[in-house]
């Protein structure tokens, strides 16, 4: 229970200029930049009364700011809060905006602000429909309603009611079965019908119609739920029927979904937002520099995910991503790159039977491969996002019969050059603004894709990819193609390749991650420092994470995971032991890639209940799309697969090998663990540390990993984490936590400068200075290390200029060169500081 609310206090004084300040056209401001976040999953179970009880806690931590999920009102009983149905309130079940102002209070009375998580590219389609009242007005109003400007509708594509066939109609594609089979379900009810639980409003004047009139006059079109694929009208979040797109480029629109979250920014409740898949929107930069502008530059970072080599648009006025481009190369630097490799062709031939053809990391990789398909599969005639393919194909199919010179291009020809742009696109999509110039990377990463199968281009190609960079002119139409075919590029890359390539190529699940590349495992060192320095430059408030809502696997269960790529040929033989041990049922007969992914999720969740595993490993086999999906389930498949998790747990041969093997990884695990956590901490950015993530966390994909977490327990622990305890990995992590965040509150973290080790055991050790008095020293390859014997006289040499204290173990160290068998006998990792620090 909480107190009563108290008026949020202002801001302070801002005092670190945000990129979003120095990079916006608007005017110049400055605002208070955190030193770290903690992201809180709020939902009934975890109310903003629960958050404000967790405040001390948190402050006691060492955290800036808190980090909360979306805040707006939601579908009843929402467990994460992005189907928002009124931008008008705050969510009555977290407690309403009176909670949400207590909690603010109490967080300023403890030094803590404020971040919330906005949600700008979609709404709800809720049943009942009437939770949502925009989208209500336009279902009983059509086009002519005010809020018809609000969703993202094709009226083209539905031919309309019978006065007005020219107007088009909106599918809702929530039947259970075809209409003709469901009609005695459909009930009129004063001005509403109603269909289990959906109501939705009638058309005025058709409330005393026959059936079928009624239905037709109206301007919505019920229809089975399966047509959605190829018929919807309107743009989804993804292939989310549920989930109805929002025009948030139209002024209009951003001020009426905005409102709320901007008066509690101008009232000193929020200081800063967490923008939600900025790559939905038509115009991502168009709308940060709206943001930038209403906020005065508040701190603002953005869900954007980058494929490679690929950079933020420099032009963006945020501080930078939610940060899995971190993610990537912190996980990456613990890789060994050369075992991933050999881990591969291990999985490959555990697959066939036979030894892997050729080298496994050599192209074309088979990852490579699964990620198109996964982009063909979504974009192919039936495919999940045929309808956004279709729409496209409508716009082209009309600015070519507009235009002589750019006629006769037959649809079907449209379509195989739309599916062949989208299928190769390199990254999740191009920044086309009408009207600018095309971005540079936009425009090579367009040409890779036409290229990207290596077969010839004819005049269809070349002319869709010309509407896509927007070089054939400008017009509503014209313009129309080039943001939509943006926008179903981002959807084709996220479903494509993280919901669908990454839960079928499971070589080493770890690198399965969102914004991951399984193709190249592995990071060096020296690149590892290069991006360091290139955060520092251009980025040096961006946030990085390791664990968050949507990650698959969180950062301890990946920890777990890179120890195989040090060990592939001994975990391809227990694998396959454990399949022996198994037995050979119906599942794996099915499919072999079931078993090699059942036993890494038991090593990365270790311990875990069945029931866990059986979420984790049915959803992997319906987003893989292989022999089940979510849409058309194998249930004889996936009943074989969940036996197999609940025999494995009823076998007293093999359950004590699954946790002996565990067991026998979890020196290497811990070693990984601890250095992912301080480099996570001390590297340039932001760290935006995940619930429960403080202490070892094994979690697998949602909504395992967004289940409460018992934060006052975690306050009990905090109090002792300093004692060191033999083998409590739970208590190092803790206290390295505290300690790194404690010391970025208390001294800014300088430069980046890369220090590197002599000795034969140098390659195992990454080390780095944060200015010239902070030092973070992790180990790295630990299996590796140990199976070589260990530092064998390896050194580091620690800056002159005094001595140092590792703040972890409170150990004295003198600079100059020191063994680092020394320097981290009590730990795998060390965080060195030392007076004269600003």
């Amino acid at each position: 229970m909480t107190h009563a609310a108290e008026p949020a206090q202002p801001r302070p004084a801002a005092s670190v200029p945000t990129p979003a300040a120095t990079r916006a056209p608007t005017a110049a401001t400055t605002t208070t930049v955190p030193t770290a976040t903690y992201r809180l999953q709020l939902q009934p179970g975890f109310t903003l009364h629960d958050a404000t009880a967790a405040v001390p806690y948190l402050a006691a931590l060492g955290v800036s700011h808190l980090h909360l999920s979306p805040l707006l009102e939601p579908v009843p009983g929402s467990a994460h809060g992005y189907d928002t149905v009124d931008h008008g309130r705050i969510a009555e079940q977290l407690g309403g905006e009176p909670a949400l102002r207590a909690l603010a209070a109490e967080a300023h009375r403890h030094g803590l602000r404020l971040l919330a998580d906005v949600v700008p590219n979609h709404m709800a389609v809720p049943a009942p429909e009437h939770l949502n009242r925009p989208l209500w007005q336009v279902l009983r109003d059509g086009p002519d309603s005010p809020y018809a400007r609000w969703f993202d509708i094709d009226w083209t594509a539905q031919p309309g009611p019978p006065d007005a066939p020219g107007r088009g109609r909106v599918l809702l594609p929530l039947l259970g079965d075809r209409l003709g089979a469901v009609l005695d379900q459909l009930a009129v009810d004063g001005d509403t019908l109603r269909y289990h639980d959906h109501v939705l409003p009638l058309r005025p004047g058709t409330e005393r119609l026959a059936l079928p009139d009624l239905l037709a006059r109206q301007w919505y079109r019920l229809a089975w739920w399966r047509l959605a694929r190829t018929e919807l009208n309107y743009r989804r979040f993804f292939t989310v029927n549920e989930l109805i797109a929002v025009r948030v480029e139209d002024p209009e629109v951003f001020e009426a979904t905005h409102g709320t979250l901007l008066r509690m920014h101008r009232e000193g409740v929020l200081d800063g937002f967490r923008i939600d898949h900025p790559d939905g929107l038509a115009d991502p930069r168009g709308y940060l520099e709206r943001l930038s502008e209403a906020t005065g530059g508040a701190y603002v970072v953005v869900e954007k995910i980058l494929t490679g080599e690929e950079r933020l648009p420099a032009d963006w006025p945020c501080a930078g991503t939610t940060g899995y481009d971190a993610l990537r190369r912190i996980d990456g630097v613990l890789t060994h790159h050369a075992g991933a490799c050999r881990l591969a062709g291990a999985y490959e031939a555990f697959l066939t039977g036979a030894p892997p053809d050729g080298e496994p990391c050599a192209d074309p990789h088979p990852a490579l491969a699964a990620a198109r398909q996964g982009r063909a599969d979504m974009t192919a005639p039936e495919g999940e996002l045929a309808a956004e393919v279709e729409r496209l194909a409508r716009l082209a199919a009309r600015l070519g019969a507009a235009d002589p010179a750019h006629a006769d291009h037959p649809p079907q020809r449209l379509r195989a050059a739309l599916r062949r742009l989208l299928t190769g696109y390199p990254a999740y999509r191009p920044y086309v603004r009408p009207g600018e110039p095309l971005p540079e990377a936009s425009a090579r990463q367009l040409h890779e894709a036409l290229a990207s199968d290596g077969g010839p281009t004819d005049a269809t190609d070349r002319f869709v990819a010309a509407l896509a960079e927007g070089t054939l002119g400008r017009g509503p139409e014209q313009d129309e193609f080039a943001v939509r075919f943006a926008q179903t590029a981002a959807a084709v890359a996220a479903k494509g390749v993280e919901d669908t390539a990454f839960y079928r190529w499971n070589a080493l699940l770890s690198l399965n991650e969102v914004g991951g590349e399984p193709a190249h495992p592995g990071l060096r060192p020296e690149d590892f420092h290069a991006w360091c320095h290139y955060v520092e430059r251009h980025w040096p408030h961006t946030m990085t994470v390791l664990s968050t809502h949507d990650t698959k696997r969180s950062a301890d269960a990946r920890a777990r995971l890179a120890v195989l790529a040090e060990q592939p040929e001994a975990w391809a033989a227990e694998a396959a032991a454990w399949s022996t041990a198994a037995g050979h049922g119906p599942a794996a007969r099915f499919d072999p890639d079931s078993d090699w992914l059942l036993w890494q999720t038991l090593v990365a969740a270790w311990p875990a209940t069945p029931e866990r595993l059986v979420a984790a490993v049915l959803k992997a086999a319906r987003e893989a799309k292989v022999h089940t999906s979510w849409t058309t389930q194998n249930v004889r498949f996936e009943r074989a697969l969940a036996d197999r998790v609940h025999a494995v747990f009823g076998n007293p041969g093999l359950l004590p090998r699954i946790e002996g093997y565990v067991a026998a990884l979890a020196p290497y695990a811990r070693c990984n663990t601890l250095a992912a956590a301080l480099l996570h901490l001390t590297v340039p950015g932001v760290p935006d540390l995940y619930q429960g993530s403080e202490e070892p966390l094994y979690t697998l994909v949602d909504p395992d990993n967004r289940r409460a977490v018992d934060l006052g327990a975690l306050a009990v622990r905090l109090t002792d984490s300093a004692t060191a305890r033999a083998g409590d990995l739970a208590r190092e992590k803790l206290h390295l936590t505290t300690t790194a965040l404690h010391l970025r509150r208390t001294r800014p973290l300088g430069a980046h400068r890369p220090l590197t080790a002599v000795g034969p055991a140098a390659g195992h050790l990454l080390a780095f200075g944060r200015g010239p008095d902070v030092l973070t020293v992790v180990t790295r390859l630990p299996y590796g290390l140990a199976r070589d014997g260990g530092w064998r006289g390896t050194e580091l040499h620690l800056p002159t200029g005094g001595e140092w204290t590792d703040a972890l173990t409170g150990r004295p160290v003198p600079s100059g060169p020191v063994l680092v068998k020394d320097l981290l006998a009590d730990l795998p990792v060390a965080l060195l500081t030392r007076r004269g620090a600003a």
